[in-house]
């Protein structure tokens, strides 16, 4: 993730851009969104109790054990949801793939999607809570439906539900931070709005 511009900020400001009141850093958002990792997989599960079963024992837990087997397979199918759910929160930036102030990446906690564009309101909301939506809630049922919801999708959809809560609480912040006809753009962790 690229690091604070600090002629950006300033320029920004003397625009009229105001800041959003957001966490300063990731590890800070992920301890925030907490609780709405909770929802986020409480959701979820209800979800597919809705077209199939969910227990502890597909996941190796039971009363007497806690049983993790680590694979390549495991790995691999845990690095690809993340690379589609950042491929969605990609495609829905306006012309992402013109743009020389989008990026995509990948950290130590998991992957990103970075854009400097202008970008509305209302489209910002829906970057920010598609790939939850796609993954977390329509993919489950859809799956539940065709009987191909078994328990490694279970696993793939809990931790998009889980890795979904920082977005979540983006969504929250600019929801009620945010004017409905306003803009925003950011300048490394700090996003900035301004009315249209």
């Amino acid at each position: 993730m690229p690091k604070v511009n600090k002629d950006k900020h300033k320029e920004l400001l003397d625009k009229k851009w105001k800041q959003l009141i957001e966490p300063k850093s990731i590890v800070i958002a992920i301890l925030i969104s907490i609780p709405i990792m909770i929802l986020t997989t409480f959701i979820t599960i209800f979800l597919i109790n809705i077209v199939s079963t969910i227990s502890f024992e597909e996941f190796g837990i039971n009363k007497s054990s806690i049983k993790i087997s680590i694979n390549v397979i495991g790995i691999a199918s845990v690095f690809f949801m993340v690379i589609i759910h950042e491929l969605i929160h990609l495609i829905l930036i306006p012309n992402f793939i013109k743009s020389e102030k989008t990026i995509i990446g990948f950290s130590l906690f998991g992957g990103y999607v970075y854009s400097e564009e202008v970008i509305a309101k209302s489209r910002y909301i829906i970057i920010s809570i598609t790939p939850y939506i796609i993954i977390s809630i329509i993919l489950p049922l859809v799956l539940g439906v065709l009987g191909l919801l078994n328990p490694i999708m279970k696993f793939l959809i809990l931790v998009n539900a889980i890795a979904s809560s920082v977005d979540i609480l983006n969504f929250l912040l600019i929801l009620f931070q945010v004017p409905s006809d306003a803009y925003l753009t950011s300048n490394g962790m700090t996003t900035y709005w301004k009315n249209a």
